[in-house]
């Protein structure tokens, strides 16, 4: 079959590498390659997938279902692979290979289309927690992971370099508060890395499992601030969306027993983050969304 990518694929890589590179012009020849190397039966191509890899669900040779995931170095799907194989299937998708081509991740199947994004707003949060609270565990010795500190401080850099007059205040607080957190972090944790209840899905062994990940070693609060976001639209139209987030800020941290501020302000910086990036590759709706979202922080 042919292996088009998504327009959500297309678009997204765009934005992150604007002077192009050759992967999506070899990604149909580098699918084919994979699944004839590992005799797999191909079902389709996940639609919309996701922003930053190929994904295709395919049957292994004895018709197990499985996920063949593709993605380019940028997405760093060598960290995946490492994360995966940590937490070998505890609260995450397993890996149904330890090895195999840079960037070609071969994974159990879980339902594509049923996060925990379909429940109730409480529930949803609940089971997302629950979910995330499995993956932190003590990271592999030695420099595996990229670490929050290393992770932030490119960002950070980049912020400053990009930010405009209006959002330089946002920005300003977003910097300080993040050199407050890494003067006295707590223990470091294996996390996600960019957890959000998309993320989250439906299981046969386990009824919510991530997937995903771009993993970082730091403090769990860094792990929520995407979550504390989750649903940002419906937040913007609400009325009430500044005392919900602060709410949510509260609930989260209790539910994991973390430190409420911390939580906080790892929100901040990263949602600050999101927007000035947003700003930077023309998502002007996103950026404004993501800027009014940081006020309320």
């Amino acid at each position: 079959m042919a292996f088009e990518p998504p327009r959500r694929l297309v678009k997204a890589l765009g934005e992150a590498a604007p002077s192009g590179d050759d992967w999506l012009e070899k990604l149909p020849e580098a699918a084919q390659q994979a699944v004839a190397l590992r005799e797999l039966t191909v079902e389709r191509v996940q639609v919309p997938g996701g922003r930053s890899s190929l994904v295709v669900l395919v049957r292994l040779p004895d018709d197990t279902p499985a996920v063949l995931k593709l993605a380019p170095g940028r997405a760093r799907p060598e960290s995946e692979r490492a994360a995966l194989a940590h937490w070998d299937g505890l609260g995450a998708v397993r890996l149904l290979e330890s090895a195999g081509a840079e960037g070609v991740l071969l994974l159990e199947r879980l339902h594509p289309d049923v996060s925990v994004r379909s429940l109730a707003e409480a529930k949803s949060m609940l089971e997302a927690a629950g979910a995330l609270r499995r993956l932190w565990v003590e990271p592999p010795a030695g420099p595996v992971f990229e670490t929050v500190a290393e992770r932030t401080g490119r960002q950070a850099e980049a912020m400053r370099a990009s930010a405009d007059a209006e959002a330089a205040p946002l920005v300003d607080a977003a910097l300080a508060v993040r050199d407050e957190l890494l003067a006295a972090p707590p223990e470091a944790r294996l996390l996600h890395g960019t957890f959000r209840q998309s993320k989250v899905l439906a299981g046969e062994r386990s009824p919510w499992l991530a997937v995903g990940p771009d993993p970082v070693v730091g403090e769990c609060a860094f792990d929520l601030a995407r979550l504390v976001r989750d649903r940002v639209e419906d937040l913007i139209a609400s009325p009430s969306g500044s005392a919900i987030t602060r709410r949510r800020v509260k609930r989260l941290a209790e539910s994991l027993d973390l430190d409420q501020e911390r939580v906080r302000g790892w929100t901040l910086f990263r949602a600050v983050e999101s927007g000035v990036r947003a700003r930077r590759v023309g998502r002007s709706q996103d950026a404004e969304l993501l800027l009014e979202f940081a006020s309320w922080l």
